[in-house]
């Protein structure tokens, strides 16, 4: 069944019953799973989770870290993933099929992952080689679907991630002429910026119109960019940057690289999650910072480092819509529903999929080690 007809039915939507638990109870009954499962049990918690569902997670972190993490527990039989769509997904193609994995919201997905579909990515392709030949290598973040995984393992890419985006674009130049970056504009740009490559040789491909967007003479295109961004990063502004450096020009300002070309070029610093979370963490006490990242992350950042000043660049910011759809509710239910011995929120990838999108894991995990 796919999400589209799932949401059609009342399968899979929360039942009544935890509408209206209290908060207390709820996270009593998730304790007692937790302690009678035990070691069968593995809950991995994302960075941008609700305090409500990270205090129960097992292990926080990436989705990728989290993935990994999750695989290498043997001992874990049910992984009740704290994340989105496409996190499930990979930690399914990493682990072994004595593990099952879940989400506890089937809707939680991820809007970024979702403007790169494999039926548009496959359009694209077959213009982009009769346009420049076999001169093109496809990249994909893995805040991607399982089909882009398996689309760039099957064509000889592979997957980055926001911390080893640059050396995998690095890697990918020795292997072709031009890249194929996917899904995430600003990730790429940034990326393929701070190696040397002029802006003025980026193109971006419109999946909406296929077409490649560009002015100039295509023989000079060397990274062909998806048009595709994160809802949240793109929120933090050249104005949230000028507002806080009249304000606060004592404040540092550190920022996501999935935000804009401009923001992260205006910025102090820019790096992945864990970056962020390590410069804090090492920052010297009675410092000031802005952050641009996920506001619950800020929020816990800001809990947990009560010596240094620290806000998030928007002030205006809300968290991830789609993350915070995993709320103690729909964890409870989901571990009610296992220790029922009843199926019910399992991330499944196909055999051919997940073989192809692990190619493209293990290129960038084999660059990596």
């Amino acid at each position: 069944m796919t999400l589209n007809e799932l949401l059609k039915t009342n399968e899979g939507m929360l039942p009544e019953i935890y509408r209206h638990m209290e908060r207390g109870a709820m996270e009593q009954r998730v304790r007692e799973i937790k302690q009678e499962l035990g070691s069968a049990l593995f809950i991995p918690g994302h960075h941008y989770q609700k305090d409500e569902v990270i205090q129960f997670a097992d292990a926080i972190g990436d989705s990728l870290q989290l993935a990994q993490v999750s695989a290498a527990n043997q001992a874990a039989e049910h992984i009740v993933f704290c994340g989105v769509h496409f996190m499930a997904e990979t930690a399914d193609i990493l682990t072994n099929d004595n593990q099952t994995v879940y989400l506890p919201d089937m809707r939680a997905g991820c809007s970024m992952a979702d403007m790169a579909d494999i039926y548009q990515t496959e359009r694209a392709w077959t213009t982009l080689q009769q346009t420049f030949g076999d001169t093109i290598i496809p990249l994909t973040y893995v805040n991607s679907t399982a089909a882009i995984k398996a689309f760039t393992g099957r064509n000889g890419g592979s997957c980055v991630t926001s911390s080893n985006a640059r050396s995998m674009v690095e890697w990918a130049f020795t292997q072709k002429q031009r890249i194929l970056f996917l899904p995430d504009q600003h990730l790429g740009r940034n990326t393929a910026f701070d190696i040397g490559v002029p802006l003025d040789h980026m193109a971006v491909w419109n999946p909406i119109t296929d077409t490649l967007e560009y002015e100039g003479d295509i023989a000079n295109i060397q990274v062909i960019l998806w048009k595709g961004h994160c809802s949240v990063h793109e929120n933090f502004t050249v104005s949230n940057i000028e507002e806080l450096r009249r304000t606060r020009p004592d404040m540092k300002i550190i920022v996501h690289p999935e935000c804009r070309r401009e923001v992260v070029e205006l910025s102090d610093d820019n790096g992945s999650t864990k970056y962020i979370i390590d410069v804090i963490e090492q920052a010297e006490p009675g410092t000031s910072w802005a952050i641009g990242t996920e506001m619950n992350l800020v929020k816990r950042i800001i809990a947990n480092h009560p010596d240094k000043d620290i806000v998030s660049l928007n002030p205006n910011m809300c968290p991830c819509l789609t993350m915070n759809r995993i709320d103690l509710p729909h964890l409870l239910w989901s571990l009610e529903t296992i220790m029922a011995g009843k199926k019910g929120n399992i991330i499944k990838v196909d055999e051919k999929t997940a073989l192809q999108a692990k190619m493209s894991l293990d290129r960038m995990l084999a660059r990596a080690n």
